[in-house]
């Protein structure tokens, strides 16, 4: 393979920058371009350590750096590679990588260090997967559960699996392959044990990916209500700063407001949207279609209501949207007289989450937080012991897998020839290769490393 460079920290000014550089010319390069204060030769530096000293462009000083050694294979890659560690800018670095690639490197593509990881064998398609979801980690959970699969316990799951069938399938190949031979049969009922035991873990695992889905996009969740109603002033209060801007007059906020919280551990994507009511204006009009549209494909709804006033027409236009959905109901400004109360019935009959709240003076905010846990079980979300699937290609590939177990058993069922379900058995370990990368095209790879950014 090629020698790869690329600039791995993020850009612009900070105090150190990294210029990463793998393969079989890594040594010779850094040997032209670095000069050590203390001199050694290549084969005389341990990997793993550090040498301080100057890149060189022509006798030039560049920069006054840090290189590490990591010697093939106890590396990244598994390749020889180094880490120049230069002062941070993007002038700087830049300058560093032009030199290398001066020198014979090639600039690498976007996850390539990375892809090299697991083409190499030091990790499985799932890890290497695991290092973006890490990196992209919007909360303490979503990059716990990133750290496990980095450690292999998805990887662990789906070799137990695959061994369960295995150890079954070597029996049913030994029946097709030597039928003249007096080698015992496999019985049924050791094939339908298997696939029910098999199903029964396939299963769990894709049920898991509700959980999964939320730890990582987190929950996607609408405010709505009419003008005025408050859902300017929650937002504030929910991010504890002047996000959105909240006056008396109604119509203010035109378009939908983004934000991520974090609940529990785990992301809530909260929309703002505009209030909802007959429009005055094309663009209100525009603002309003759009917080109609992000109702309907939030994960949550928080309906807010004036509960000063008497509910009125948009009111009742906002429970027929919020009906059959999730959500959670808000009584707002109970700083002042209330005259709609939790027990209305017009509210109880399209859900019971109903909670009293000042957003002015972010009186019972907590208890919209507490009221999010419990209806998302989010204290029940255990990763410590628990394998989650966070990933839509694993939990379709997971889904494919227990259509197999389906045919196979309906095989059985049938009493059709042992090499029939032999098929089936081998599709449903084709199934789970492509999870770790045994069996997976190029196309596949090259969509899921595209996916990374430079220097990864």
């Amino acid at each position: 393979m090629s020698t790869i460079v690329s600039i791995a920290t993020a850009p612009g000014i900070g105090g150190i920058g990294i210029i990463r550089m793998s393969g079989e010319k890594t040594f010779e390069i850094i040997e032209k371009i670095f000069k050590p204060k203390n001199p050694q030769k290549i084969e005389d530096i341990k990997g793993y350590s550090i040498k301080y000293g100057n890149i060189v462009d022509e006798e030039e000083i560049i920069d006054e750096v840090l290189v590490s050694y990591f010697k093939a294979p106890k590396s990244y890659t598994t390749e020889n590679m180094c880490e120049i560690n230069s002062h941070g800018g993007n002038v700087v670095e830049k300058k560093i990588l032009e030199i290398c690639l001066k020198n014979g490197a090639e600039l690498a593509e976007p996850g390539e260090f990375t892809k090299r990881a697991f083409l190499n064998g030091r990790i499985d398609l799932a890890q290497a997967e695991s290092v973006i979801d890490i990196i992209n980690a919007k909360s303490e959970k979503e990059m716990k559960s990133g750290i496990k699969q980095l450690e292999g316990f998805l990887s662990k799951e789906i070799s137990k699996i695959k061994q369960e069938i295995l150890d079954v399938l070597v029996n049913v190949d030994v029946t097709i392959d030597y039928p003249e031979y007096d080698v015992p049969e496999v019985q049924e009922n050791e094939i339908e044990k298997m696939l029910k035991s098999i199903n029964i873990k396939l299963q769990n695992l894709e049920k898991s990916f509700d959980n999964g889905k939320i730890i990582k996009e987190g929950i996607k969740t609408a405010i709505i209500g009419k003008p005025n109603a408050g859902k300017s002033s929650l937002l504030n209060a929910i991010l504890k700063e002047n996000r959105a801007i909240v006056t008396d007059i109604e119509g203010t906020t035109r378009d939908t407001i983004e934000e991520f919280v974090t609940i529990n551990g785990i992301p809530l994507k909260i929309i703002d949207t505009a209030g909802i009511r007959e429009a005055k204006d094309e663009v209100e009009k525009i603002g309003i279609t759009k917080s109609i549209k992000e109702a309907e494909e939030a994960d949550l709804i928080i309906a807010i209501f004036d509960s000063s006033k008497e509910l009125t027409k948009e009111d009742e236009e906002i429970l027929k949207i919020i009906e059959g959905k999730k959500v959670i109901i808000l009584l707002n400004k109970i700083d002042l007289k209330s005259v709609i109360t939790e027990n209305d019935e017009r509210l109880t009959k399209v859900t019971k989450n109903i909670l009293k709240i000042s957003a002015l003076n972010k009186e019972g905010i907590e208890n919209i937080y507490e009221k999010i846990s419990e209806m998302f079980n989010l204290n029940e979300i255990n990763l410590d012991n628990n394998v989650l699937i966070t990933n839509i290609r694993h939990k379709n590939i997971i889904s494919n897998a227990i259509e197999n177990v389906k045919k196979a058993n309906e095989a059985l069922k049938m009493n059709m020839p042992i090499d029939i379900i032999a098929i089936y058995l081998k599709e449903i370990l084709e199934d789970l290769g492509e999870i770790t990368g045994e069996v997976v095209t190029d196309d596949i790879i090259k969509e899921i490393f595209s996916k990374f950014c430079l220097g990864k």
